[in-house]
């Protein structure tokens, strides 16, 4: 999961901007599900689950259960932000995962 927090400029409503641009289409292949509360791609797997506060919108990217999957839709979203909406953000902050650390494993002996 990716973590997303974008801080948009004063007296923009991006949150609500977005919305309606994906409802009408006009962001082809980004689309809004789950009265807007979920994004999803057309192409990707994954979803995005956000939510919005006055000024900010926070963002979790899923993946779908292959690994390395919500890269591609992080990718899509964020790259679709700065085409068209740039100057409506004052702000993008990314929180990558973190690195699983487990035990290494041992190989078994074999019995004779």
């Amino acid at each position: 999961m990716i973590r997303v927090q974008i801080v948009e400029r004063d007296g923009v409503d991006l949150y609500r901007t977005l919305v309606d641009a994906m409802r009408e289409g006009q962001l082809r292949t980004l689309h809004v599900k789950n009265r807007g509360r979920k994004v999803t791609h057309e192409r990707y797997p994954g979803w995005i689950a956000w939510s919005h506060s006055p000024g900010v919108i926070d963002c979790k990217v899923f993946g779908s259960r292959q690994p390395g999957s919500e890269w591609q839709l992080f990718s899509a979203f964020l790259g679709r932000l700065a085409d068209r909406y740039a100057a409506d953000i004052a702000r993008i902050d990314v929180q990558f995962p973190q690195a699983k650390s487990g035990a290494r494993r041992r190989k078994r002996k074999r019995s004779r």
